[in-house]
């Protein structure tokens, strides 16, 4: 056991004081000041996706890949891993892709979603689409619907990639099938044209 000098002692004991004389110490907070609370009980939201207003309720804690499956019926995006490891549910949120598992339904308010549905203009499908197909970039396909809105995304920013740009839109996303060169591939004739 080690001695206690005196002035550890005083010194911890002034520390102590001080910190009962903080934590007593309050600081008024306006009621506006306060976010509003949600829940637990589902709550009423607007989500707009692929250029629609879809009204609907979601538990607090609903993930956006889970209310698009759900209530809002695009099943078009997968999900795989549920915790943001595998981008199968990769949407795009204000043209951005983002891992939808990850996304709290609530929190997205007002900001403009975008699914592999919406790549599609009626029975034309985006480029990336066809050179999926054309390419034999799918296999299961589990993972294809998330590749695909990365891959767009990237076109959509950097019109001519090289296969490492290519290689880092999909470095997040995981195929068990092994169908990476095919993906690089389709995306490279797309930057081609």
């Amino acid at each position: 056991m080690t001695a206690v000098s005196r002035r550890l002692f005083l010194g911890g004991a002034g520390v102590a004081a001080g910190s009962i004389a903080m934590i007593g110490e309050t600081h008024p907070v306006a009621a506006t000041d306060e976010p509003p609370i949600a829940g637990p009980m589902p709550v009423p939201i607007t989500l707009t996706v692929n250029g629609l207003a879809h009204e609907t309720s979601a538990a607090p804690n609903a993930t956006l890949a889970e209310v698009l499956r759900g209530p809002l019926d695009l099943t078009g995006t997968k999900i795989g891993c549920d915790r943001g490891a595998c981008s199968a549910c990769t949407v795009w949120l204000d043209g951005a892709p983002v891992a939808s598992c990850m996304v709290l339904a609530i929190d997205v308010g007002g900001r403009t979603v975008t699914t592999i549905e919406g790549l599609a203009k009626g029975d034309t499908l985006h480029p990336v689409q066809e050179a999926f197909i054309a390419h034999d970039a799918m296999q299961c396909g589990y993972c294809t619907p998330g590749m695909v809105m990365s891959c767009a995304a990237l076109l959509e920013h950097m019109p001519q990639p090289t296969a490492e740009d290519v290689k880092a839109a999909i470095s997040g996303h995981l195929c068990r099938c092994g169908s990476y060169p095919h993906v690089v591939e389709a995306v490279l004739s797309v930057g081609k044209s």
